[in-house]
């Protein structure tokens, strides 16, 4: 296995989340309909994104239940998107997940293709901090992905601020699914597994990118 990936993946629902970290019972949570629009030349940047474009992805959300089941929780999240009705704990069996975790963007990109058809695959941002072209290979992929109508899971670790200055902080490693984007892919909708209070936010896309840095994602 990569090192990268394979170091990626104890995703230990931190303690550190802004306020304290709240894991209550699993609540349903319901993101808005998809809404998209044509692009215009005018509209679209240098890389061909119209910066118009926005697609919001309907999931049934799911709190966590414990501090180590967050690759299970955002997992369970990304299929809920697509018809797949399956508890946390067959997906944590699945992915192999323990108190320690669940070991990689590997494990869910391949329980994912397991339960959905195989179009998911894994792809690593490697540094400490992501590069102009990785932040960039993340919006194609996510929009690709939502468009599709697939959730993408994302394994991050450390603090990141979303659009409303609220930090979100996983030291110890976290999963989380991307279930949105708007203006084109710059602001990144978030539907977060550890804390049903916080269940959703926006974060620029660069800020993700960099979140997700020295880890993977499964899109």
């Amino acid at each position: 296995m990569n090192a990268v990936l394979q170091k990626s993946g104890l995703s230990v629902a931190g303690l550190l989340v802004a306020g304290g970290c709240a894991l209550g019972p699993a609540v349903a949570v319901h993101a808005a309909p998809p809404q998209t629009g044509p692009a215009t030349s005018a509209q679209a940047d240098k890389g061909g994104h119209d910066r118009r474009a926005e697609r919001l992805v309907h999931v049934d959300y799911q709190a966590q239940p414990n501090f180590f089941y967050c690759g299970p929780a955002a997992t369970r999240i990304a299929l809920s998107a697509q018809g797949k009705e399956i508890s946390q704990d067959h997906v944590a069996a699945l992915l192999g997940t323990t108190e320690a975790g669940t070991p990689s963007a590997l494990d869910t990109t391949r329980v994912l293709n397991q339960l959905t058809g195989g179009k998911y695959r894994t792809t690593e941002i490697p540094d400490s901090t992501a590069k102009p072209n990785e932040v960039e290979r993340l919006r194609t992929d996510a929009m690709k992905a939502l468009d599709d109508g697939r959730p993408v899971v994302a394994n991050v670790k450390g603090t990141a601020v979303d659009t409303n200055g609220v930090p979100h902080s996983y030291e110890g490693g976290h999963y989380v699914t991307l279930i949105g984007y708007r203006d084109g892919g710059d602001s990144i909708q978030i539907a977060d597994p550890a804390d049903p209070a916080v269940s959703e936010y926006w974060m620029p896309l660069a800020k993700v990118a960099n979140w997700i840095a020295e880890r993977g994602y499964s899109a």
